[in-house]
């Protein structure tokens, strides 16, 4: 190949760009579907009558089913093809949210929610899978960039956007918002995405999508109740998390036998890079959302900030993880090992005022920090999730997908509980020692979320040291 070729090879032409975007309109929906219904859950109790119980499940019931779809869009892909799952994934999700927003009781509003989950679950891995098979191995850090910000922006802009719309329209409105954002994202993808016929699919691994979808649930919520509990201890954390560590441990042993047939190609995970870029990507998930729960409640609880103000003192973050638009490119020419390691240490770095943050502490500094934070993730996010696609075959990309979104899901999960489970232990927390006291609480979780962003940086080493050169038998642009 020419250097002339080689060259318009790598650029990311305005069709991938225009694909990327088209993508990045139908993947934000529900990627702010969550944390801006999180902040609206005081006022869905006082609306619905409903107990915090009930309330729990109105999130609860949305996770879980959206953890339960993920092992199954690879075969639907195959199945379906990528424009037509996409297209009624994108319906489903809408429906469930236009559902929400008319539900007359905490009851049906749970029952929707599924609905919305089930939805939430195929997007981002059809999502991922689209844009992974038309960009190729040498564009994928380039054209995931777009991509990595919905992850990185949605759970710093959601609370903001749910703090104005309960202020300002009432919490119906929390689900309305989706609808003209699906509605645009369908009319963009019915138009711009180029289609594909599906019907590739083997035959459905049902037994693994028995073991797997409820191994899932069963750990997702397992790790909830560890965070709303503040103990592992108590039985409603233990029993299901062990309970789907036993599925998982059966779906693997199934997954060996049956190979490349199964529901997850669990074969996947020989490739080194890709199973260091999906622990990456656990322990990225764990240090952005893990973080996610600390920083609004530091802002509320030892500060004494609004809801609404806290959402907008985290506004830095968003900006920080916005300044990393050259990683992407940068992985492509590099590879991913120095861009995630720079970024995990970055991302450590915005994290160390935090631990060490007093109920007077400079706001300025704080911002300052997150900025830091936000673009150490930003960066990190995209070369992770550009490196665990670089060096797989086409045909698999679509089970690569879904084990890199059950990774993170997990992983934010796993973070969110563990460190709410220290934050609870932590005998300032509870108000004995005033402020002072709720800071030291504060203090102590962040260390460990410190610990937990180092750890990311330490298995960053064994990522690629190089960019990938196109070879035989690799992913080629379509």
């Amino acid at each position: 190949m020419s250097a002339i070729h080689r060259a318009a090879a790598d650029r990311l032409d305005p069709e991938l760009l225009r694909l990327s975007l088209i993508l990045a309109a139908g993947g934000i929906a529900p990627a702010l579907d969550t944390t801006v219904v999180n902040v609206a859950l005081a006022t869905l109790g006082r609306s619905l009558h409903a107990t915090v119980p009930t309330l729990q499940w109105v999130t609860a019931g949305y996770l879980l089913t959206l953890a339960m779809a993920i092992p199954l869009t690879g075969w639907a892909i195959e199945r379906l093809g990528g424009k037509r799952l996409w297209l009624t994934s994108l319906g489903v999700f809408l429906f469930g949210s236009m559902l929400s927003g008319i539900a007359w009781n905490a009851d049906a509003l749970i029952a929707f929610r599924v609905l919305q989950g089930v939805g939430a679950g195929f997007l981002m891995p059809t999502l991922q899978t689209i844009l992974a098979r038309a960009a190729g191995p040498r564009r994928i850090g380039r054209a995931i960039t777009v991509i990595t910000y919905i992850a990185v922006v949605a759970p710093i802009l959601g609370p903001v956007a749910g703090g104005l719309v309960l202020s300002h329209l009432g919490w119906r409105w929390i689900f309305y918002l989706n609808v003209p954002i699906c509605v645009l994202a369908l009319y963009l993808a019915w138009r711009g995405l180029p289609a594909d016929s599906g019907g590739r699919a083997a035959p459905l691994d049902t037994i693994g999508l028995a073991l797997l979808s409820p191994a899932l649930a069963a750990v997702m919520y397992g790790l909830t109740q560890v965070g709303a509990q503040g103990s592992l201890g108590a039985t409603a954390a233990w029993l299901p998390l062990a309970a789907g560590l036993l599925l998982l441990g059966a779906f693997i042993a199934h997954a060996l036998r049956r190979g490349e047939t199964a529901l997850l190609d669990l074969g996947l995970f020989r490739e080194r890079s890709f199973a260091s870029a999906t622990a990456l990507l656990f322990l990225s998930g764990l240090a952005l959302y893990g973080a996610m729960l600390l920083l609004p409640l530091y802002y509320q609880i030892v500060r004494g900030e609004t809801a609404l103000a806290a959402g907008l003192l985290l506004v830095p973050q968003g900006v920080g993880s916005l300044l990393t638009r050259w990683a992407g490119k940068l992985t492509d020419r590099i590879g991913p090992r120095p861009i995630v390691l720079g970024g995990m240490l970055a991302a450590a770095l915005g994290t160390v005022a935090y631990a060490a943050a007093g109920p007077a502490t400079s706001l300025w500094l704080l911002g300052l920090s997150l900025v830091v934070r936000g673009a150490g993730l930003g960066a990190a996010n995209i070369a992770i999730t550009a490196g665990a696609y670089q060096s797989l075959r086409a045909e698999v990309i679509p089970h690569a997908s879904s084990a890199t979104r059950i990774l993170q899901q997990m992983g934010g999960a796993f973070g969110t509980a563990v460190l709410a489970m220290i934050l609870a232990a932590q005998p300032g927390f509870h108000g004995a020692l005033g402020a002072l006291g709720r800071a030291m609480a504060f203090d102590a979780a962040f260390r460990w979320s410190l610990i937990f962003t180092a750890a990311g940086a330490a298995l960053a080493l064994v990522l690629p040291r190089r960019g990938v050169k196109a070879q035989a038998g690799e992913v080629t642009a379509s």
